[in-house]
């Protein structure tokens, strides 16, 4: 398994993943001892993740291997369906995955998604448009989600 780091406005990311696929990529807000030069394995992810920040990219194309359940790879694979700039409440996600009462279980397994911001979790509201639960923490699940938002609102005044 090959790490890198890089830095965003909303800290540092580590990326974990080699030829296989990309398998993690986390959030700190501490900033590593030791910043590693990007192994070929990790740089279209590192590059495509610079890109979303900037602006320049809203869809990501990489080989992802995440390591968890079915259940929650399902889910993980639903959350790719979620378009950029656009959001689902926990409910439509469980409806998309054909059975409503599984929404405890979709939330859950939201929550676990490793791949922070290329898998879209930040995506996933509550039902009445509130931000709730985000693991990386709700300020960047507002951050991610007015970075995302094609429309800004200007203020009257």
């Amino acid at each position: 398994m090959e790490t890198a780091y890089i830095s965003t406005p909303l800290g540092t990311a580590k990326l974990e993943g080699n030829l296989d696929g990309i398998t993690a990529i986390t959030l700190s807000d501490k900033t590593p001892t030791e910043v590693e030069k990007v192994p070929d394995s990790l740089k279209p992810a590192a590059a495509q993740l610079k890109e979303y920040f900037l602006g320049r990219r809203t869809e990501f194309d990489l080989k992802l291997n995440p390591q968890g359940t079915d259940f929650q790879k399902k889910v993980w694979e639903a959350l790719l369906d979620i378009p950029f700039g656009k959001t689902v409440s926990y409910l439509d996600l469980s409806k998309t995955l054909g059975d409503v009462k599984a929404i405890r279980a979709v939330a859950s397994a939201n929550g676990k998604n490793p791949l922070w911001i290329v898998v879209p979790c930040h995506r996933v509201i509550g039902s009445d448009g509130s931000l709730t639960g985000y693991a990386g923490g709700l300020h960047r699940k507002k951050w991610l989600l007015e970075h995302e938002n094609p429309v800004k609102q200007q203020s009257l005044f």
